[in-house]
């Protein structure tokens, strides 16, 4: 089981080859989809900047499933009050991103320089004080859940 690690690991191909070694029945990788991860609302409108580096490291779900030797791909929905604290928890309640114990659990956030996440953190700041956010977001704040980006492989050895 990889739970969003992939995208930090520095031989991809040696660590699935590995799952895959020591694997008895399946192997399970918790992970995201960069194309639709990188639509999420605090990456596309506030860090657009750190999205770029992220595009350093992540990895396409093909690319995964096919390191698998194949996989059922399911897409994982984030409740509204998940408390993982992974990116995208926090996704209805986005005052969440201006505490630094959140940001300090989110590996983008401590990987990225405060010069490149410190100017849209303003921004969020200055959005969620105005109402633009809310505004903007209006159709967020009744769902229970949403699509972000995180998809779950299973592949049966």
């Amino acid at each position: 089981m990889a739970l969003l690690t992939v995208h930090h690991w520095s031989d991809l191909e040696a660590g699935m080859g590995e799952l895959r070694r020591i694997a008895r029945q399946r192997i399970v990788v918790l992970t995201f989809d960069p194309d639709i991860n990188h639509r999420f609302w605090l990456l596309d409108e506030y860090l657009s900047e750190a999205t770029a580096f992220d595009d350093t490291r992540a990895v396409a779900v093909d690319r995964l499933v096919s390191l698998l030797g194949g996989a059922r791909v399911e897409a994982v929905p984030v409740p509204h009050d998940c408390t993982n604290g992974f990116l995208a928890a926090f996704w209805r309640r986005p005052e969440a991103y201006l505490d630094p114990r959140v940001r300090a659990g989110i590996s983008l956030f401590a990987q990225t320089s405060d010069d490149v996440i410190q100017p849209g953190l303003t921004r969020l700041a200055d959005d969620l004080s105005s109402g633009r956010w809310h505004r903007r977001h209006a159709d967020l704040l009744d769902r229970e859940a949403l699509d972000v980006g995180y998809r779950l492989l299973v592949a049966d050895v």
